[in-house]
């Protein structure tokens, strides 16, 4: 073996020092660092996966009802001619699919029972060109979406909260009013219910309608559409599209992509990915940190040794190269093998947790409590390598002062008493 024999040396105090109580403990608290890196690094892993997964699993449900941008009046009043815009918009290459819309914010009202709710107003066939949700009830529930016939699709948990099904009858309270001589009094108008949606995702299953646009502009008092939604060929270019749409369409048009419309919630969830990131983080430094008491037992246990290499000609860096291979081996040794854990967990998370719940007999996740019944998983390599890189920065960093203090020994005073 041709490596510098600060490397081999480094290796054999790695692996050796079995035989002895001394050495044998120091070996056990040497594998117990390890452990600790390999289990902090695997739960690192393991926990930002599951969050990458959760917010793949909302985020997808959230697309499946809204378009990935939508292009609109900045003043809220009908689009002069949307298929022109809609055209305009498709001369990016990015943008697959357009259709119209109007949205308000209005009361339904069934008997005593009243939601605040986002009335949009579609047009069906083009809706399903941009949402899932379209494309899926296409020809079932929004075929029944005709002009003039004035019905309504609810979301499965506004229509359960106001008790009604299909065929019954709610009352839509659009905003502003009327005036009339005796005064300003709501405008109303009533809907036939033809049919509910579930996305998935309790804040449009409980707080968005859908109906024919034809028919919010008359209930609205629009002229048109009030706007363009848009799909993407990725969901994810969808800032930097818009950033060119805004710059091609022109002033007096407002350009507004998805992660927008839904920022709070994704800033809490990045916020909360990089708390958890920092303190799991922490939590790999204690295990890496381990490696000090380890290198100073090594070091005090081998200064004959150390005494005899110096005298041998070694110089006090190869000697502190020594250790710093030593303690680098052991949290190279223990990152690989908490990334190997924890990708093999996270990987297989969907069938893990199933085992342990039924083990157990519990259940994480309530399927009546939250939108999510399963444990999502998505291991991101923008996250692996970092968490793997960190771990092996801090595990060398905790080798450098132990090596030092061997670098510093005295031959002649290590030998004295030999």
């Amino acid at each position: 073996m041709n490596w510098p024999y600060e490397w081999q040396i480094g290796w054999r105090y790695t692996r050796a020092g079995r035989a002895g109580r001394r050495n044998g403990f120091i070996s056990f608290i040497s594998a117990i660092s390890m452990v600790g890196i390999a289990l902090g690094v695997a739960a690192l892993i393991i926990v930002l996966s599951v969050m990458n997964g959760f917010q793949k699993e909302v985020r997808d449900r959230m697309l499946a009802v809204i378009s990935h941008i939508e292009v609109f009046e900045r003043d809220g009043v009908a689009l002069p001619d949307w298929r022109a815009t809609a055209a305009k918009a498709r001369e990016n290459t990015a943008v697959v699919g357009a259709a119209p819309f109007i949205a308000a914010q209005s009361l339904i009202a069934r008997g005593d029972e009243m939601r605040g709710t986002i009335v949009r107003g579609i047009s069906p066939p083009e809706e399903a060109t941009v949402t899932e949700i379209g494309a899926r009830l296409r020809d079932s529930t929004l075929a029944q979406l005709q002009p003039g016939a004035w019905k309504i699709v609810l979301g499965i948990e506004l229509a359960r909260q106001l008790r009604v099904k299909e065929g019954d009858s709610i009352t839509i309270v659009a905003p502003g009013g009327q005036v009339t001589p005796a005064g300003v009094v709501p405008r109303l108008k009533a809907f036939t219910v033809a049919g509910t949606f579930e996305a998935g995702h309790y804040e449009y299953d409980s707080g968005l309608a859908l109906i024919h646009v034809d028919d919010a502009a008359k209930l609205y008092r629009l002229e048109g559409p009030s706007g363009v939604q848009l799909k993407l060929k990725d969901p994810q270019t969808a800032r930097e599209v818009a950033f060119q749409l805004a710059t091609r369409i022109g002033p007096g048009l407002v350009v507004r992509d998805w992660t927008r419309t839904n920022r709070n919630w994704f800033d809490a969830v990045q916020i909360e990915k990089r708390m958890m990131f920092i303190i799991l983080t922490l939590i790999v430094a204690v295990a890496a940190f381990n490696l000090v008491s380890t290198l100073v037992m090594t070091v005090t246990d081998k200064r004959a040794d150390i005494a005899i290499l110096r005298t041998l000609g070694a110089s006090p860096r190869s000697v502190m190269g020594i250790f710093v291979v030593q303690g680098a081996t052991s949290g190279i040794i223990g990152t690989a093998l908490g990334v190997t854990l924890g990708l093999l967990v996270a990987v297989n998370i969907d069938v893990i947790v199933p085992a342990i719940e039924r083990l157990l007999n519990v259940s994480f996740l309530p399927g009546s409590i939250y939108l999510i019944s399963r444990m999502p998983s998505d291991p991101q390599m923008a996250d692996i390598l970092p968490i793997g890189v960190i771990s092996l920065l801090l595990a060398f960093v905790a080798t450098l002062y132990p090596s030092w203090r061997a670098s510093r020994v005295n031959p002649a005073e290590a030998l004295r008493y030999e």
